[in-house]
């Protein structure tokens, strides 16, 4: 009887504790959206901890190539804004009338010195007057700053007899330099990194192609280079194309101080050019037709002869 009480006294007692337990454990409940959690301070942590864990990381970047095409794509995003630079090639092209032709070439070059400029080309050569006596013409080519091409073609229409015509005109190559640009900037990115590689290489053959590689991308680099100072200097300084003529061409012909003008005048000219041909014709046929007509009729003769 004792032990029947000692085991129902021990049954009651561990009821007991568990109930105790159950009490102070709080019920766990489903998270619902919006609403905020209660649950321990533990919890709390890893909620505070959880936006830090989902941060990125602040990592290296796994090559300098990142920052080069940043830096590139950056300075074309800045060059193809309204505030670039226009870059605009203005060239000029005369015809002049002069009465001395090489004293006139003489201070063109000078002028182009002066200026600031230089001559790119000076051609002299002959032509024929109406009369039919040799003059001088000439074309010169000249470069001055940009900035003073109409000083310029006002000094190159000074004291000319007549000015034929004159031509100016511009380009704007601001697009083509810009695009020089960024090719440029993006040959330069991979020649260091063609550099790097081959400064890591461990292989000979990975060298090698790498060297081969770099030697085309520096190649490149130079080409774009030179294009890119051609056009700098291009808008900097700007091309006048003089063709220079003698006044003896233009002048009338004179037949005893009467200036014949309009048909008068062609009818005098056409007359010389007959004679001129006439006796071009009559040349020709001396030291040309004449002997091949006497090589060919002497063996028919002969032949002819021999048959009677």
């Amino acid at each position: 009887m004792k032990r029947l009480l000692l085991l129902t006294s021990i049954l009651v007692a561990s009821l007991i504790l568990s109930g105790c337990g159950a009490a102070a454990t709080p019920p766990v409940m489903e998270s619902q959206p919006g609403a905020p959690s209660f649950s321990g301070g533990a919890q709390m942590e890893a909620v505070t901890a959880a936006p830090a864990a989902t941060s990125a990381p602040d990592l290296p970047l796994p090559n300098d190539a990142l920052k080069s095409a940043q830096a590139g794509g950056a300075a074309t995003g800045s060059d193809a804004t309204p505030n670039t630079q226009r870059l605009v090639v203005q060239t000029a092209e005369l015809t002049i009338v002069v009465q001395d032709v090489k004293t006139r070439v003489s201070q063109l070059e000078q002028m182009a010195n002066t200026m600031g400029g230089y001559v790119v080309s000076v051609n002299i050569g002959q032509t024929y007057a109406p009369d039919g006596t040799q003059v001088p013409d000439a074309q010169i080519v000249v470069r001055v700053p940009s900035a003073q091409l109409g000083a310029a073609l006002t000094q190159v229409k000074q004291g000319a007899v007549d000015v034929q015509n004159e031509t100016r005109t511009g380009q704007d190559i601001t697009s083509q330099y810009v695009d020089l640009q960024s090719r440029l900037t993006a040959k330069e990115a991979a020649a260091d990194q063609l550099t790097k590689i081959m400064q890591s290489a461990t292989k000979t053959q990975d060298v090698l192609d790498t060297y081969q590689q770099l030697q085309q991308v520096d190649s490149d680099i130079e080409v774009l280079k030179g294009q890119i100072q051609y056009d700098q200097e291009a808008a900097q300084l700007s091309a006048i194309t003089v063709h220079i003529v003698a006044e003896q061409t233009i002048k009338p012909i004179q037949v005893g101080g009467w200036k014949p003008q309009g048909v008068a005048r062609d009818a005098i000219q056409n007359l010389i050019y007959f004679w001129q041909g006439f006796v071009n014709f009559l040349i020709t046929f001396i030291l040309l037709i004449l002997p091949v007509l006497i090589t060919i009729a002497i063996p028919i003769i002969l032949i002819f002869l021999l048959l009677r």
